[in-house]
Formats: C-alpha cells, sequence, structure tokens
C-alpha cells in the first residue's frame, strides 16, 4: 500500500482575476491623467479604490464603464478586452456602475426606477412588444417580481411609489444600488456611495455593501473617500496619486504604506 504521505500534495490553482487593469495610460490633451496603471480584483471580492483628490479614480472608474478611453494598455474582465466595448455593451458583460451624482429619473417612483434596470435585461424585440407576445409578458412579470425583491432586500418597500426625487439623499443612493443589482452584474461598480450621506447612514451602507455582495455573490470596485468605510469592508485597496498606483494590498498594508501617508497628510 502506498504511504499517504509520500504522495505529493495537489494545491488549489490560483483564481483567475475577474478584472485586470494592465499598464493602463489616459492623456488629455497632454495631461496625464492615468500613468501605467496595474492591478487586479479577484471574483468575490470588495476592493477599494482610494486616493486623494485628482488622484484618477474617477477617470479610470470612467475607463471601466468605458464612457473614457484609455491611450495605451489594457483593461480585461473575465479576460476579455474592454478595449472594442462601448459603453451600452458593459451591462452586457456583467458590470454595472452607480454614480457620484446620482443618476436616477427624479419624476419617477423608486420601483419605476429599479424596473428600468431590470428591461435594460430584457430580449425581447419590437416586434414581440408590440404584440405583447407571450416572451414579453413572461419577462414583464420577472421584472416586477426581481424589483420587488430588490426593494425588500435595501428597505426601500415603504417608498416604493415614492417620486425619488421627494426622497432623502441616502435614500436615493439605495434606489441607485437597486437600479444596479436589477442590471444582475457579477461586478459591481460604486462610485462614492458614501458621499453626502451622515455617519448613521455609512455604517448602514457598510453592512449593505457586505450583504449585496454575499447574497448576489458579486465582485465590487468602490472608489470612495471615507477611509473608514474603505478600510472596514474591504479585502482589498489600492492606492493612487497623480495617477499612478502608490499602494495595492490588504486595508492594514496600505493603511501603513508611507507613499499612502505623505499622499494624505504631506511631508517628505
Amino acid at each position: 500500500m502506498t504511504d499517504a504521505r509520500s504522495i505529493p500534495s495537489q494545491a488549489a490553482p490560483p483564481r483567475s482575476a475577474l478584472l485586470e487593469v494592465e499598464h493602463v495610460t489616459v492623456r488629455f490633451s497632454g495631461l496625464l491623467a492615468l500613468n501605467d496603471v496595474s492591478f487586479s480584483v479577484q471574483e468575490g471580492q470588495i476592493c477599494g479604490l482610494i486616493g486623494p483628490n485628482g488622484a484618477g479614480k474617477t477617470t479610470l472608474f470612467n475607463c471601466l464603464s468605458r464612457h473614457y478611453h484609455y491611450t495605451s494598455g489594457d483593461i480585461r474582465y473575465r479576460g476579455r478586452s474592454l478595449g472594442p466595448v462601448p459603453s451600452h455593451g458593459i451591462a452586457r458583460l456583467g458590470m454595472a456602475r452607480s454614480f457620484q451624482n446620482l443618476a436616477l429619473f427624479g419624476s419617477m417612483s423608486v420601483l419605476e426606477n429599479v424596473r428600468m434596470g431590470a428591461f435594460a435585461r430584457a430580449r425581447s424585440g419590437y416586434l414581440q412588444n408590440l404584440f405583447r407576445t407571450a416572451t414579453v409578458r413572461a419577462e414583464e412579470a420577472a421584472t416586477q417580481r426581481k424589483s420587488q425583491e430588490l426593494l425588500e432586500l435595501l428597505d426601500l418597500t415603504q417608498v416604493a411609489h415614492e417620486n425619488v426625487g421627494d426622497l432623502p439623499f441616502g435614500t436615493q443612493k439605495r434606489v441607485e444600488i437597486a437600479r444596479a443589482l436589477a442590471l444582475e452584474p457579477t461586478m459591481l461598480l460604486l462610485d462614492e456611495p458614501a458621499c453626502g450621506i451622515n455617519h448613521e447612514e455609512v455604517t448602514e451602507l457598510a453592512g449593505l455593501i457586505r450583504r449585496v455582495r454575499d447574497e448576489f455573490s458579486l465582485t465590487v470596485l468602490l472608489v470612495e473617500h471615507h477611509m473608514s468605510l474603505v478600510m472596514s469592508i474591504s479585502d482589498q485597496v489600492v492606492a493612487l496619486n497623480f495617477g499612478a498606483v502608490i499602494a495595492d494590498g490588504t486595508p492594514a498594508q496600505v493603511q501603513r504604506n508611507p507613499d499612502v501617508i505623505r499622499a494624505y497628510l504631506g511631508g517628505a
């Protein structure tokens, strides 16, 4: 009989990254906005993207959502280059984004806003919608169920039929996250989700982001200035300054990094 101890153990193969940013550079009329930026995000992680104002965080987010084109380098999602992908094709790949400045329909109800996200996943065509086929009716029923589930998850049921524009800013933030989730993404891009909300709401937001990640098996990338939020929920933190990566690691590693400390506190 072979001694089990003599059989070499088979190490689990490393997981491939869901998102890979490789040597990305962005120039605007000679201005260097991103300079050779590289990092990767593993599936299921919450990754925080931090840096002082003007560090390049929003520029990178806009490259991910294809609102900006990068000058050189590449961004790959599930191994596929985003270079040829138009902005309207990003949701089909599995990425959904919220915005720092809310992009909601203020005169529409909460439910209608969330349903807009769900309808973006619909497969039926113009003629099917025109003749109200069985496929269209089934999609509409599924969209309604999905939207109601999201409202319940994000504690929005009580305001489902109120106009979004009449609600507090923190509630509107949750509506935008619900609409993004209605796209059924595999990666959620959150652009400063804590901006404009109070301390109690930030604590609730931290729990919400973790719950959304776990319940929907998502990967989350968030740009955020609220350091306590980032450090409390992130598995990985990437720090930018002057368009370049200055640190990439666990929250504890990044907090101790002297380049990060200098970027935020100044000094030699």
